[in-house]
């Protein structure tokens, strides 16, 4: 039977540094936590979670995304995690695993992500040979974009009722695949698209983001067909900087309002604009209307 992958964004967090909440950052025309949640469900087969802390308001998301509540503030990432992963490990899809990540990783590819939870081996779902998959990269461990199998849920649970609160705890206790520089770029996929694995490059205050909002959007190649085929001048492939859907539309002078749909790399895309793109995607824009 076919694993099922999920993915887990921790919303939550004080964001003293950045001195606002993160989540909701501007983040070329969408916000940074539609954008992160976007780049999961492109590299996933199964749900994704967003677990929000006690009162916090998030911005608006994919319609399928599963908002989780944290009961409990200040305890940091791993009580996000125990939420995130108790609740996959109780969705009706059962995924196995899940990578799970923070909400702060303006670079993050679905081809990361991919790599990561490649990790668990051709079939996640049979019998466990580790417990979670921990990326290092620049010397670095990297427990928020890494892969955790959703059975971890009663362990990370036991130690937080013992006071023990870094992931590192929660590592100790389980069987870790260690995925260094060179083993994740020998995904060829992964390597072609970032070299530099820029996907674990977060940012924790304004000059952060601000740095990362002046990088030029991703270049992707879009097309055109049918009655669309003409419009924003010439036919063929335009090559264009685009971060969402709806801005790829826009620079080739169509509008993305329900009577176009978009196909990124194959995949049929209805209505949702704000859909991330990334270095390296071909979205193909075809008319919804009977005859087009």
């Amino acid at each position: 039977m076919t694993s099922i992958t999920a993915g887990i964004v921790l919303a939550g967090g004080r964001s003293s540094r950045m001195g606002t909440a993160k989540a909701a950052l501007e983040w070329h025309g969408s916000t940074l936590l539609r954008h992160v949640t976007g780049v999961v469900q492109r590299a996933v087969d199964g749900p994704v979670f967003v677990v929000r802390a006690p009162g916090q308001e998030l911005p608006e998301l994919d319609r399928e995304i599963i908002v989780c509540d944290d009961p409990r503030e200040g305890m940091g990432p791993m009580q996000g995690l125990a939420v995130g992963l108790r609740a996959a490990a109780e969705h009706a899809a059962r995924p196995d695993v899940a990578f799970v990540c923070s909400t702060d990783l303006p670079f993050l590819h679905t081809a990361f992500v991919r790599a990561v939870l490649a990790g668990f081996g051709s079939d996640p779902g049979a019998e466990p040979e580790v417990d979670a998959v921990l990326p290092i990269v620049r010397g670095f461990r990297q427990p928020l974009t890494a892969g955790y199998r959703t059975a971890l849920a009663p362990l990370v649970e036991e130690l937080l009722g013992k006071g023990q609160l870094r992931p590192a705890h929660l590592l100790a206790e389980c069987r870790v695949r260690v995925l260094d520089e060179d083993a994740l770029l020998a995904d060829r996929a992964l390597a072609a698209v970032d070299p530099e694995l820029e996907a674990v490059v977060n940012v924790n205050e304004p000059a952060d983001y601000e740095a990362a909002r002046r990088r030029p959007e991703p270049e992707v190649i879009v097309e055109r067909y049918g009655v669309l085929a003409t419009r924003g001048g010439g036919r063929g492939p335009r090559v264009v900087r685009a971060a969402t859907i709806g801005h790829a539309a826009d620079l080739v002078g169509l509008a993305f309002d329900g009577h176009i749909l978009a196909a990124v790399n194959g995949d049929q895309i209805r209505s949702d604009g704000t859909l991330p793109l990334q270095a390296g995607d071909t979205v193909a824009f075809i008319s919804a209307d009977a005859g087009g």
